[in-house]
């Protein structure tokens, strides 16, 4: 198994994985045309993909499924509540999921959805299995539940969210009510909140850590580090930070 981020942040959002015989598209936030070419830039097409798993409905994480989907084909898995509350209607291979009720299979890839507290519909996060290697999935959550942390702990890599500092969202430019929302129990995770979850797992057999969703005015590049630090030099090392404007590299288990 291996996987790449096509993008992550505000603008956009998705991730590519890909074992021997299976590629799914974990969201897809960026319109048809800039998600192809993205894929592209990591030697894939939009042919290539089997499905794209949704986690939630928002527009820099839905943007371009409906439109990849119905161009070519691809199957979308989404929670009821997600595919409602994002207006998307018909579609030919649509599958709908629970993210409370156990897993399913795609080509050689055991998918596991969870449910996550975040200001969306039926929002989930997942955990991704192919040939003993496990690929665990958080971004886009207000705190970190106890199952998440359980499901999280049987992971050889992790995709997890760092989206602010703290003292860089209470004096940045955001208002009040948005300052709010994104750091409150259906916002996002904060640096101390990601460094704080990592601490608690056993982070050393990792064998990568991407971190995702970095806020581009309420975050900055050392800061994240400066958590991972605290947890583990190592660690921060060996840690990848996800760009807006770029696909990063890809990472293998």
């Amino acid at each position: 198994m291996r996987f790449v981020s096509l993008g992550s942040g505000s603008k956009g959002n998705a991730t590519l994985v890909e074992t021997g015989g299976t590629r799914l598209l974990v969201d897809c936030g960026f319109g048809a045309r800039e998600v192809q070419q993205r894929l592209q830039q990591v030697g894939v097409t939009t042919q290539d993909l089997d499905a794209i798993l949704v986690t939630h409905e928002h527009g820099d994480h839905v943007r371009g499924v409906r439109t990849l989907a119905t161009r070519f084909g691809i199957r979308v898995w989404s929670t009821p509540g997600t595919w409602r509350q994002a207006g998307g209607g018909e579609l030919p291979g649509l599958k709908l999921f629970s993210g409370r009720q156990g897993g399913f299979r795609i080509g050689d890839v055991r998918v596991m959805p969870y449910p996550v507290p975040h200001d969306a519909r039926e929002p989930c996060q997942f955990i991704l299995e192919s040939a003993g290697s496990r690929l665990g999935m958080l971004t886009d959550t207000g705190y970190v539940t106890t199952h998440a942390q359980d499901l999280l702990r049987e992971c050889d890599a992790l995709m997890v969210e760092c989206n602010y500092d703290t003292d860089m969202l209470s004096r940045g430019p955001y208002p009040p009510s948005l300052r709010a929302r994104v750091g409150g129990r259906y916002g996002h995770l904060s640096n101390r909140q990601t460094a704080e979850l990592l601490a608690s797992l056993p982070w050393a057999r990792l064998s990568h850590l991407l971190v995702a969703h970095i806020s581009e005015k309420n975050n900055h590049s050392y800061c994240v580090r400066e958590a991972l630090r605290q947890v583990s030099a190592d660690l921060e090392q060996r840690s990848v930070l996800a760009g807006q404007d770029l696909p990063g590299p890809w990472l293998v288990l």
